[in-house]
C-alpha cells in the first residue's frame, strides 16, 4: 500500500556483524533492559504503538541501550557521536557497510538514521533462555508511513503465537514455509540437526539470513513458491504462518499485492493449494503446525472450508485437527488489516479499500472469517486406516505451555484410533490435576441444574457431565481400570451398565483427546 521503495536489505559481513554482536551485547541491548529504561507506562504504550512517552523518556538518556531502541526503533535522527558512542567496534561506517545506517554528513553533530529496524527478542524454551536480535523492515512507529507489499516484518503476535504453540521435541529435520525474517527457524535450529527455511521473497531471505548470522545460527535459505523448494522431500516438523489474509483482486489489481500478508491468490486459495500438498512433506510421525485464515460463508459451517482441504491428508492417513481461536465478519477483517499496513479511516483511500474488501466478500457470499491453528500428524509406521480429521472452536486459553498440550492431544488422537472400546476398558486413565468440577445449583437445592468438568490448562474447556460422569471421571486414579470404575458407578447409582458404558467410553475418548484424562 506504500510506493516508497523499500531499503535493500542488510548484508552479512562476517567482521561487521561480528562487531555488531559484540556492541549490542556490550550495552545490554536486551528486552529486559529496554522495559526497565522505559519503565512500565512508556513500555505498554509502545505496544499500543504510541511512541510519544517513550520518546520523552529516551531523548534524556545517555545510556547505549536507549540510544539503539530510540535510534532502531522508534526512527530518530541521532547524532553521529552519539551512534558511535553506542557502537563503538562497528562504527556508523561498519553499520553503513551492513545497510543498516544511513548518515547525512561526517561530522560529531551530523544525523544518523536507521534504514532497518533492530530489536531485541526474549523467550524462554526448553533449552532455557533465549535472547536475539531481530532485524526487520521500520515499523510505522519509525516511518509514519503505511506499510509496503515487501514489507519484511519482526515479531508480531502471529509470530510469538506460533512459536508458542510449535512442538519442541528433539527432531531431525525442520521446514519452516514461508520464514520471513526468520524467526521460526531460530527457534527451530535449537530442537533440530537442520532446518531449511523457504520463503518467495528474496529479499526477506536476506534479512533471515542476517538474523542467522547476526545471532550465530546456520540455517538452508532457499528461495521459492510454497513447497517448490523442497519438492520430494519430507520433514519431521513443518512450521508455517503463511501470506494467509484474504485480500481483493479484481481485474483492475490482478498484479496488485495488497498488503505484505497478502498471497496473491483470491479468497483462502493460498492455504487450500498449502493443505493439499503439504502432507506428502510429512515424515513418518512428523507434525505440521500453522496458522491461516478461512472464509465462512453464508449457509455453511465455519469449518466448511478447512474439512474440504484436508480430505486428502486424511485419505493419506494423516491426522488434522482444525481449532477456530477467532471469528470476524467482513467489515471487522477488512479493518483490521488496513488499519495493520498503516491506513486510518482519515485517510482518503480508506473508503476506496473498504469497499474493495466488502465487494469481494460479498461476491463470495462470504459471512465470516475464521483465524486459528491447523495441526497435521502423520502416524509413525504403517497403519493403513485414513486420519482423523477434528475441528473445535477454542476462544479461551488456560494456564501452562499450548505447544506440550496440542503435541500430546495429537498423539492421543493417534493412539485412541487403534484402541477399541475393550481395550480403552481395560486401561487405567488418571484424571488430569488441572480438572475441576463445578456445580451450579438453585439456593437451597441439593440437586445441580448443571455439572461441568473444567480444565484449567489448554484451552480451559468446560464439559456439561451428568452425574454418572462426574463420578467416573473423580474416581480415575489410576487404582482401578475404567472398567472397573465403571462397574462400580453402575452398583452405586443403579445405572445399566451396558447403557451407561455407550454412553461414557465416547465421552472418555473426548476427555483425553483434550488432555482432561490422561491414558
Amino acid at each position: 500500500m506504500s510506493t516508497d521503495s523499500p531499503a535493500p536489505p542488510p548484508r552479512v559481513l562476517a567482521a561487521e556483524v561480528e562487531a555488531l554482536r559484540a556492541d549490542l551485547t556490550a550495552a545490554r541491548f536486551t528486552s529486559a533492559r529496554s522495559e526497565e529504561l522505559l519503565g512500565p507506562v512508556a513500555s505498554q504504550a509502545l505496544r499500543r504503538e504510541n511512541p510519544a512517552p517513550a520518546r520523552r523518556i529516551l531523548t534524556r538518556l545517555e545510556d547505549p541501550a536507549a540510544t539503539l531502541l530510540d535510534l532502531f526503533t522508534l526512527g530518530a535522527r541521532i547524532p553521529r557521536a552519539q551512534v558511535e558512542a553506542a557502537l563503538p567496534a562497528l562504527g556508523v561506517e561498519g553499520a553503513q557497510r551492513l545497510g543498516l545506517l544511513e548518515a547525512d554528513g561526517e561530522g560529531p553533530d551530523s544525523p544518523v538514521r536507521a534504514l532497518w529496524e533492530l530489536a531485541p527478542y526474549s523467550a524462554q524454551d526448553d533449552l532455557g533462555e533465549i535472547e536475539w536480535w531481530i532485524a526487520s523492515d521500520l515499523s510505522e512507529l519509525a516511518t509514519d508511513a503505511p506499510l509496503g507489499p515487501e514489507h519484511v516484518l519482526g515479531v508480531g503476535g502471529a509470530s510469538l503465537t506460533l512459536a508458542r504453540i510449535t512442538p519442541r521435541e528433539r527432531v531431525g529435520s525442520v521446514l519452516d514455509l514461508g520464514c520471513g525474517g526468520g524467526i521460526q527457524a531460530l527457534h527451530a535450529s535449537r530442537h533440530a540437526e537442520r532446518v531449511v527455511a523457504t520463503d518467495l521473497s528474496e529479499r526477506a531471505l536476506s534479512v533471515a539470513a542476517f538474523n542467522a548470522a547476526l545471532n550465530g545460527i546456520d540455517l538452508e535459505l532457499r528461495q521459492g513458491s510454497l513447497l517448490e523448494p523442497v519438492a520430494g522431500e519430507r520433514f519431521d516438523l513443518i512450521v508455517s504462518n503463511p501470506p494467509f489474509v484474504i485480500t481483493p483482486r479484481t481485474l483492475e489489481d490482478a498484479d496488485t499485492t495488497w498488503t505484505y500478508r497478502d498471497g496473491g491468490r483470491a479468497g483462502d486459495a493460498l492455504l487450500e493449494e498449502l493443505l493439499q500438498s503439504l502432507p506428502a512433506h510429512l515424515a513418518p510421525g512428523g507434525t505440521a503446525v500453522m496458522l491461516g485464515n478461512w472464509e465462512i460463508r453464508e449457509g455453511e459451517d465455519w469449518d466448511a472450508h478447512p474439512r474440504r482441504w484436508l480430505q486428502g491428508a486424511s485419505a493419506d492417513g494423516v491426522d488434522a485437527w482444525v481449532l477456530q481461536r477467532e471469528r470476524e465478519d467482513p467489515a471487522q477483517y477488512a479493518e483490521t488489516w488496513i488499519r495493520d499496513g498503516g491506513i486510518t479511516s482519515r485517510d482518503p483511500r480508506w473508503p476506496a479499500l473498504m469497499s474493495a474488501w466488502l465487494d469481494d466478500f460479498a461476491g463470495r457470499g462470504v459471512t465470516g472469517i475464521g483465524f486459528g491453528y491447523l495441526l497435521l500428524r502423520r502416524p509413525l509406521g504403517s497403519t493403513g486406516r485414513p486420519g482423523v480429521l477434528r475441528t473445535e472452536e477454542v476462544p479461551a486459553t488456560g494456564s501452562g505451555t499450548l505447544s506440550v498440550h496440542l503435541a500430546q492431544s495429537l498423539r492421543m488422537l493417534d493412539a485412541l484410533e487403534s484402541l477399541d472400546d475393550a481395550a480403552l476398558s481395560a486401561s487405567r486413565p488418571v484424571r488430569a490435576d488441572d480438572v475441576v468440577e463445578r456445580r451450579h445449583l438453585t439456593p437451597g437445592q441439593w440437586d445441580p441444574m448443571l455439572i461441568e468438568l473444567v480444565q484449567g490448562a489448554g484451552f480451559a474447556r468446560s464439559v456439561p457431565a451428568d452425574q454418572l460422569l462426574a463420578a467416573t471421571v473423580g474416581a480415575l486414579d489410576g487404582t482401578l481400570t475404567l472398567g472397573q470404575v465403571l462397574a462400580a458407578v453402575c452398583a452405586l447409582t443403579d445405572a445399566d451398565p451396558d447403557e451407561a458404558g455407550a454412553r461414557l467410553l465416547p465421552a472418555v475418548r473426548e476427555l483425553a483427546i483434550t488432555g482432561m484424562v490422561t491414558l
